[in-house]
């Protein structure tokens, strides 16, 4: 007899290593979503374990293969909750934390923040997954002989790892390679049934026939036929199956995969936590409360929670909190740049980590304090939201809770901010939004402040200002940001409490006003952290307001008033002034004078009679004679004073005067074309929008009209000119002229007549206030 070139022992080891190295396949898939490698080295013990448990009881009664390998998985998976509790350093009783993973293994698993911390809650799924797979397949593939149908759990288990990772990772190119080799491998090696040799060959009785050496007859060659049908008809469909699936396949190689982690709700924060602006008042009135203590290397501001959501009424959160490990993602705290991955601002400026050591005190709720933005958090299990880059606990806030957290805190370059813009588009959409019913006279209020000033900080700045000279801060205020709560507090009168409250009435009405001019806008509620002064009470709470610059970030302004100073009544600067109306005649007694009657005194009343009679057509004809001349003054006079206006303008003065005086004209033609520009918009954006009002403007029937000349140079020279570190020069003022009256000929052209005659005689530009 000839030996078979591999023993028989050692092809039989090569289906269980198979089965458990293709288990194993299905932990490095899953890993990628994972920080670090516990994952991996957890599931490949699980498989190890169960395939080789259930290879030693090969010889023992099936019955006993279930119950001795549910034992082997409850000490492994207890095992694996201690290695990594330990790993991500949480500490507890072992039955706790067993008892709390089972409970919320796979919820945690889908909502937890990618890259998945290895823990407890977030391993144990995945172990007792990768055990019965691994123990399916052995007894299917070793007992059974069945090595195809024990290929079915393992296949299973790594096609749920790959639907778990999702779109969250790169292709497993290599893990999917690895397990295809592993299932061949096994295929290879597994004995046959009819092979010669070995063990199998011993347990296979033998026919009569066979053992007589008769040959083959009759019932074999039938089974052969038999067989060698079903390989055919086997063959046969799996070709055409590869035919018509084939194309489909191939074309969803390229498609992302489904998130299961989409059909997952993530729980939302309760009423307390929802609107936290609420709690400001409180705080207010009890400065002394100790609500936690932080040490703090520098002093900084912790934020406690990112307000986006207004409804008129309230502020509210509006964040996904997932459960985060020690090591947060990246915080996408940028619409318009790359949320996906977090970029963090491109404006430069100074940046540096922030350390912090908080210790819970009276501070309730589930939201945690941190300054901006963490990156790391250790001594509690959090939930992370990474939009807005703030820290909840799933569970309530308990006096003694310490952890730390360790922050990257970014400041952006304060000589940007002047030219800065702010983003557009369906992705800040939610950052501008103000519902329906904003009282008109806040519409007026921020249409006020944003009157001269063309670029974004310059409104915000102006708002901050506005609010920080006109009103009073006071502890005492009543708590409330409802459009009603704004009105009064910005025009209601001093004596009977307006124009006074806490910072969440500073905060929402900066906020309001900034969304009414087409600012970006969210509230932070946070706390003021001092170094070297731990504990933090009531009065440190406050809320402050932040804007979004493109490029920059989210900058924050702080429109509370100086302690020390005085605010200025609102009435001087906004309300307009009452008209001084004209005195009461005073009451001067009438002096008698008595004259003797002049001779025909008794004719005087018909001669005055006849005065008056004869002086009406006079006057009349006085006032009309007034009236022509007047308007004959006004028709010649307005023409030539607009023609000197606009040599003033055009031909005199240094070039930046030229320059601002270009920008008028075209400004006034806008205005006289009825579509005047708004004055908040920036120069480019004066420019599309003059390039627009030319191309919506009717053309004379009986010409064929081509583009208006553009203005884009003239918003260049102009923005060089305000935000520039040179002036303009000669050049620049000669092309500002050039395009300027090129647009404004041809803007006027396009006119109606007695449009074109109301562009002439028009006196508003002499009139208008610069």
């Amino acid at each position: 007899m000839v030996r078979p070139l591999v023993p028989d022992r050692l092809r039989a080891a090569v289906v269980p290593v198979a089965l458990a190295g293709m288990v194993a396949c299905a932990g490095f898939a899953l890993g990628r979503i994972f920080d670090g490698v516990l994952l991996p080295r957890l599931v490949l013990g699980a498989a190890a374990g169960s395939v080789l448990l259930s290879a030693l009881t090969r010889r023992l009664p099936a019955w006993s293969a279930g119950p001795l390998s549910v034992a082997g998985l409850v000490g492994y998976a207890l095992v694996a909750v201690r290695v990594s509790a330990s790993a991500a350093g949480i500490p507890g009783d072992l039955a706790a934390l067993a008892v709390d993973a089972a409970r919320n293994a796979l919820p945690r698993m889908l909502t937890a923040l990618i890259p998945v911390e290895a823990r407890p809650d977030t391993v144990l799924a995945p172990v007792v997954a990768a055990w019965l797979a691994g123990l399916a397949g052995a007894e299917l593939a070793v007992r059974g002989r069945r090595i195809l149908l024990g290929y079915a759990a393992p296949t299973a288990c790594y096609a749920g790892a790959l639907y778990v990772v999702g779109p969250n990772a790169a292709p497993a190119w290599w893990p999917t390679v690895a397990f295809a080799g592993l299932a061949a491998l096994g295929l290879a090696a597994h004995p046959r049934r009819g092979g010669t040799g070995g063990a199998a060959h011993a347990e296979r009785p033998r026919t009569p026939l066979a053992a007589e050496g008769g040959g083959t007859g009759d019932g074999a060659g039938a089974g052969l036929r038999l067989r060698a049908a079903a390989n055919a008809t086997g063959v046969a469909a799996t070709t055409a199956l590869a035919v018509l699936l084939g194309a489909v396949v191939a074309a969803r190689v390229d498609a992302t995969p489904v998130d299961p982690r989409r059909h997952v709700v993530v729980p939302r924060l309760d009423a307390l936590d929802e609107n936290p602006m609420a709690r400001l008042s409180g705080w207010a009135l009890n400065p002394d409360q100790h609500l936690f203590d932080a040490v703090v290397d520098r002093d900084t501001r912790m934020r406690l929670a990112v307000l986006t959501d207004y409804d008129g009424v309230t502020w509210r959160v509006d964040a996904t909190y997932r459960g985060a490990g020690r090591a947060l993602p990246p915080s996408a705290e940028v619409p318009g740049g790359d949320q996906a991955t977090g970029a963090p601002p491109t404006g430069g400026g100074a940046s540096g980590r922030v350390t912090q050591r908080v210790t819970i005190a009276e501070l309730s709720g589930h939201l945690l304090p941190a300054a901006a933005t963490p990156r790391r958090i250790e001594g509690v299990r959090v939930a992370y939201d990474v939009a807005t880059g703030t820290l909840a606990r799933p569970q309530a806030l308990t006096p003694g809770v310490s952890y730390q957290v360790v922050s990257e805190h970014a400041s952006p370059d304060p000589n940007l901010l002047p030219a800065a813009d702010v983003p557009s588009g369906s992705g800040v959409a939610h950052l501008l939004h103000l519902p329906a019913g904003v009282p008109e006279e806040i519409e007026r209020l921020a249409r006020q402040l944003a009157e001269g000033n063309a670029g974004a900080y310059q409104r915000a700045a102006a708002i901050e200002a506005f609010l920080a000279e006109h009103y009073r801060f006071a502890a005492d205020a009543p708590s409330g940001h409802a459009y009603p709560n704004l009105g009064f507090f910005l025009f209601g009168p001093r004596h009977a409490g307006g124009q006074r409250g806490t910072s969440e009435q500073f905060a929402a009405a900066f906020a309001v006003l900034a969304r009414s001019v087409g600012l970006p806008t969210r509230v932070v509620v946070g706390f003021q952290v001092r170094a070297g002064a731990p504990r933090v009470a009531g009065r440190d709470a406050l809320a402050w307001p932040e804007v979004l610059f493109t490029g920059l970030g989210w900058v924050p302004f702080q429109p509370l008033p100086a302690s020390d100073g005085e605010p200025r009544p609102v009435e001087e600067d906004f309300r307009p002034r009452p008209q001084p109306s004209a005195p009461a005649p005073s009451a001067v007694p009438t002096v008698a004078v008595s004259l003797p009657p002049a001779s025909g005194a008794a004719s005087a009343p018909a001669t005055a009679a006849d005065r008056g009679g004869a002086a009406l057509p006079v006057l009349v004809a006085s006032v009309l004679a007034v009236l022509l001349l007047a308007a004959a003054g006004f028709v010649v006079a307005v023409p030539l004073l607009r023609r000197a206006q606009r040599r003033r303008r055009l031909d005199r003065g240094p070039p930046a005067a030229r320059v601002a005086g270009a920008w008028l004209e075209v400004a006034d033609a806008l205005r006289l074309a009825g579509r005047p520009a708004g004055a908040h918009l920036a120069a480019t954006e004066v420019a599309a929008h003059a390039a627009e009002v030319a191309g919506e403007t009717r053309a004379r029937r009986d010409r064929l009209r081509l583009a208006a000349p553009p203005l884009d140079d003239l918003a260049v020279v102009v923005n060089a000119a305000v935000f520039g570190p040179a002036p303009p020069g000669e050049p620049d003022a000669g092309r500002a002229r050039a395009q300027a009256v090129a647009y404004i000929d041809e803007l006027r052209s396009r006119q109606r007549w007695w449009r074109r005659l109301l562009w002439t005689l028009h006196p508003g530009p002499l009139r208008r206030r610069r």
